[in-house]
């Protein structure tokens, strides 16, 4: 099988991610409630991972990185941290349901949001969320890479843009950590949401949230921490203020080797690969008249390794489903997303997504157009 639906998770993942699952699993225990050796092994790896993802994304101190169930729950805790009935937010047009369904929920308790549309040009999209803002305005919120069509978003020129009025900035980055380069602390963003099974090459179950200003979100879990264990009061400082419950040891030590992995292979290299993979096959489905591609041919500053289309007048389903008879996987459908459908007007259709990781070839992709064209015919 070629697996060419790296965006929902990669596969495969590293032996060294591998090796580390299972580790954890054999010589560890729960962290943090225990001082015997194998709790304070976990307790030591996942101090270790901390460190690892502070200095990887920028977070500015070990305590501002929380762990989470994944990406969706870390932009749950965001939204439903900070916002409060009266409050206004921006979205922009490319957002995931891991932050328009909670935006949804949030406005039916008294939150305002605006969605910003975004542009041809990376000014066009600024001048939106500009235009966007009011008085009132809590968070503004920019995925940083669309999961549906692969373009990157300027969540840099917009965090510096809010820094002007000092509204915090949320971004997505399930589609750009360890794809693209993102520092909380150089690029001002006040929350990076991210999970640990796509790019970073982690295993599903598990994400990030880095909080540069934890002291701005409420938690939205009360539990065991492991501190402060006589007060019923959840502890008021991070990391335990938002980790609740038995951490994901398993997950953890897996991101914790994902992470090596992408730092010892680059994520420049990465990402140049990716989008290397992506533009081969969009040069070749360009050719096909039957082929419907929705955005300009990628590039590597503007794009992620993710790729698009539809084939003549099949729905997306079918054509996946044709593909996937040929051994090649891929995503069909609405992703998740649909105001990024809704932005190119394949709401009703869905699109057919491919997605590479750095381990996929141009084999791969030259068996992948050739499958396609088949189908085209």
């Amino acid at each position: 099988m070629i697996y060419l639906d790296n965006a929902a998770t990669t596969f495969p993942k590293p032996q060294s991610v591998r090796r580390a699952a299972a580790n954890s699993v054999m010589t560890m225990a729960n962290p943090g409630r225990s001082g015997h050796r194998p709790a304070m092994a976990a307790g030591e790896m996942i101090y270790r991972c901390r460190v690892k993802a502070s200095e990887f994304f920028g977070a500015g101190s070990v305590e501002n990185v929380i762990f989470t169930p994944g990406c969706t729950y870390s932009a749950n805790m965001v939204i439903k941290g900070l916002l409060k009935s009266g409050d206004h937010a921006v979205v922009s047009d490319m957002e995931h349901n891991a932050v328009m369904r909670p935006m949804h929920t949030m406005s039916e308790k008294g939150v305002a949001y605006t969605i910003a549309r975004t542009g041809e040009t990376d000014d066009e999209t600024l001048a939106s969320f500009r235009d966007a803002l009011r008085s009132n305005t809590r968070l503004v919120i920019c995925t940083h890479v669309s999961n549906v069509w692969g373009q990157r978003l300027p969540v840099e020129r917009i965090a510096a843009l809010c820094r002007q009025y000092g509204i915090p900035v949320m971004t997505d980055a399930a589609q750009s950590a360890g794809v693209f380069p993102i520092n909380a602390e150089e690029n001002g963003i006040d929350f990076i949401c991210a999970p640990a099974h796509k790019g970073l090459y982690g295993t599903m179950g598990t994400g990030i949230l880095i909080a540069r200003h934890p002291e701005l979100l409420k938690t939205i879990t009360e539990g065991g921490t492991g501190s402060g264990s006589l007060s019923l009061s959840q502890p008021d400082f991070p990391p335990d203020k938002f980790e609740s419950g038995t951490p994901n040891v398993p997950g953890i030590a897996a991101l914790s080797a994902g992470l090596d992995f992408v730092k010892q292979t680059g994520v420049e290299r990465i990402h140049d690969h990716e989008v290397k993979l992506v533009t081969y096959l969009y040069d070749r489905l360009s050719k096909m008249s039957s082929i419907t591609l929705y955005t300009p041919r990628p590039n590597a500053m503007r794009n992620g390794g993710l790729l698009s289309f539809n084939v003549g007048n099949l729905s997306s389903e079918e054509t996946a489903a044709y593909l996937f008879e040929k051994g090649i996987a891929v995503r069909a459908g609405l992703h998740c997303s649909p105001l990024a459908h809704r932005r190119y007007g394949t709401e009703k259709r869905g699109a057919v997504r491919i997605s590479t990781s750095y381990f996929n070839t141009m084999n791969e992709m030259e068996s992948a157009a050739r499958a396609i064209s088949m189908i085209a015919r």
